[in-house]
């Protein structure tokens, strides 16, 4: 029997196994942080974005960045069209559209068909308009989210 523990000079059945799971761990590792990696930058983007908005977009996005993470912390941030949106498995689920940037008459707190939102009846909002985000709508919006993130 060789050093390596087989009897014709080479690996085990048992060390080859472990030579394979460990070449899966590192691959498993080099994803993770390259994931990792990727999920910094898109946070980075999203704040680069939400700085370069004009008040008072900004401090809406900058509250509903907050609002998502506080409410819905498994949702990353993600740019969507240049624009703040917050996502699960990569898919954008909720997204802020700046009406100043887009010289729109109204900013847009928007969900894609990756929500979870639905009713019964069929039919239901999936955009809302922002002029102000008081008190009364983040608390509507936090619901919102929560729903959308599923």
């Amino acid at each position: 029997m060789s050093a390596a523990g087989g009897s014709d000079g080479g690996f085990s059945a048992e060390e080859r196994a472990a030579m394979k799971s460990r070449a899966a761990e590192l691959r498993a590792e080099a994803k993770s942080g390259k994931a990792a990696e990727k999920a910094a930058a898109d946070a980075a983007a999203v704040e680069g974005r939400i700085a370069e908005m004009p008040a008072p977009d900004r401090a809406m996005a900058e509250r509903l960045h907050a609002l998502v993470a506080e409410a819905a912390p498994a949702l990353q941030p993600k740019l969507y069209y240049g624009q703040p949106g917050w996502a699960s498995a990569g898919k954008v689920v909720v997204f802020f559209r700046s009406g100043l940037m887009d010289k729109a008459r109204y900013s847009t707190l928007g969900f894609s068909e990756n929500s979870a939102l639905g009713d019964p009846a069929g039919f239901w909002p999936t955009s809302y308009a922002l002029e102000r985000l008081d008190e009364e709508a983040a608390a509507r919006i936090r619901e919102l989210i929560v729903t959308a993130a599923g």
